[in-house]
C-alpha cells in the first residue's frame, strides 16, 4: 500500500516536498516511481529510484526535482524547487521492479497510491 501526501497549492518558483509512505512488502527491494498527470494529458514519467538507488527524471524535471528514499522508514520523497505552473497535476507514487529500459514507462509499476494534488499559481 502506497499513501503518498504533501502536495498543495504554491506560487511559481516556490517548493514543495511529497512524500509517499510504504505497507505491505520488500520496500527496498522495489524500485520507486513518480508520475503526474495534469489536467487533460496522460499520466508522465517525473522520477524513479531502484533499489540500487539509481536515479531517473524527465528532462523536463531535470535539476528542479530530486527524488530519494529511505528504507529504514520505507518512504520515498520527491523535492521540488523552482516550480512552474507546468508542474500543475496531481502526483502519483508508484512501485514496481523496472529494469533500466522500461523506468520511465507506467507499465512497470505496479502497484500506485491515490495521488496528490500540486497546484503551481503563477
Amino acid at each position: 500500500q502506497l499513501q503518498a501526501c504533501g502536495g498543495g497549492l504554491v506560487q511559481a518558483g516556490g517548493s514543495l516536498r511529497l512524500s509517499c509512505a510504504a505497507s505491505g512488502g520488500s520496500f527496498n527491494s522495489y524500485g520507486m516511481g513518480w508520475l503526474r498527470q495534469a489536467p487533460g494529458k496522460e499520466r508522465e514519467f517525473v522520477a524513479a529510484i531502484r533499489g540500487t538507488n539509481t536515479r531517473y527524471y524527465a528532462d523536463s524535471v531535470k535539476g528542479r526535482f530530486t527524488i530519494s528514499r529511505d528504507n529504514a522508514k520505507n518512504i520515498v520523497y520527491l523535492q521540488m524547487i523552482s516550480l512552474n505552473s507546468e508542474d500543475t497535476a496531481v502526483y502519483y507514487c508508484a512501485a514496481g521492479r523496472p529494469i533500466t529500459s522500461t523506468v520511465r514507462q507506467r507499465d512497470a509499476y505496479h502497484y500506485w497510491g491515490k495521488g496528490t494534488l500540486v497546484t503551481v499559481s503563477s
